[in-house]
Formats: C-alpha cells, structure tokens, sequence
C-alpha cells in the first residue's frame, strides 16, 4: 500500500470523442511522466508474470480518470492547479490534426480562452487534488 498522501488524476472532456480523448490521456501520461525529475514517486514497479517475463514500468500508484462536462471546467481545474501549486499537464484542441510543427504554430496563435481544453493529469498532494476534483465523475 503506497500511503505518501499522493494522488494521481486524470480529468477527461466528455465532449471529446473516445478514441481522441484516450490520444489526448496517452500524450499527457507520456509528458507527465517525462518532465518528472523524481521517478520514485510515481511508484514505477516491474511485475513478473508466472514464466518470468517482465512486464515493468507499470505504476503501483492507483490512476484515477474522472470525466469533467466540458473544456471550460478543465480551464477553471487548471487556474486552480497553478493556485494550489499542483503538477498538472493538460491537452487542448490545439494539440491535433497536423504535424507536431502545425500543432505547436496554431497553439501559440490561440490565446487562451479560446482554448477547448480536453484533458488534464494533475499529481500533488492527496488533500488538495481530491478538493480540486471532487465536483468530477469517474470516466465511463
């Protein structure tokens, strides 16, 4: 039992099709795990299966995917994680369709609000990220 009062979360537009929102979850898992300097704390375990095969980097830390109604509720999530100090990488409309190279030039012609955000992971302290997300429902 991983009992360091941490907590990892993700919270998913609904609005966004299925298979887009699981792009977006894979590139932001991906960039969260990438940019965190303290590996151990993301509890990255190697499980062995019964013929000895390594099955590793598989997290021992629970992984909660919650649904948020809309972009806006991600945008508000994300003013609340820079408040609170909270480690967050988020996904927005922006990040799709195109090269990297197209992606990268049209975020950064897109001012903020008019951002659709679809996706944030979020990792802090227990307390804090639970308050932050409390208002969300698990992803179904």
């Amino acid at each position: 039992m991983i009992d360091d009062h941490k907590k990892l979360v993700a919270v998913l537009n609904e609005k966004v099709e299925v298979g887009k929102a699981m792009n977006a979850l894979a590139h932001m898992s991906l960039g969260f795990g990438g940019s965190t300097t303290d590996k151990e704390e993301l509890k990255l375990m190697n499980y062995k299966d019964g013929n000895g095969n390594n099955h590793a980097n598989i997290s021992g830390r629970p992984f909660m995917i919650l649904s948020a109604r809309n972009g806006n509720q991600i945008r508000t999530l994300r003013a609340a994680a820079i408040a609170n100090n909270i480690r967050f990488v988020d996904f927005t409309n922006c990040m799709t369709e195109g090269t990297y190279e197209d992606q990268i030039k049209r975020s950064g012609e897109t001012k903020e609000e008019n951002l659709d955000y679809w996706g944030m992971v979020l990792f802090g302290d227990e307390n804090i990220v639970s308050e932050l997300t409390k208002k969300f429902s698990l992803w179904k």
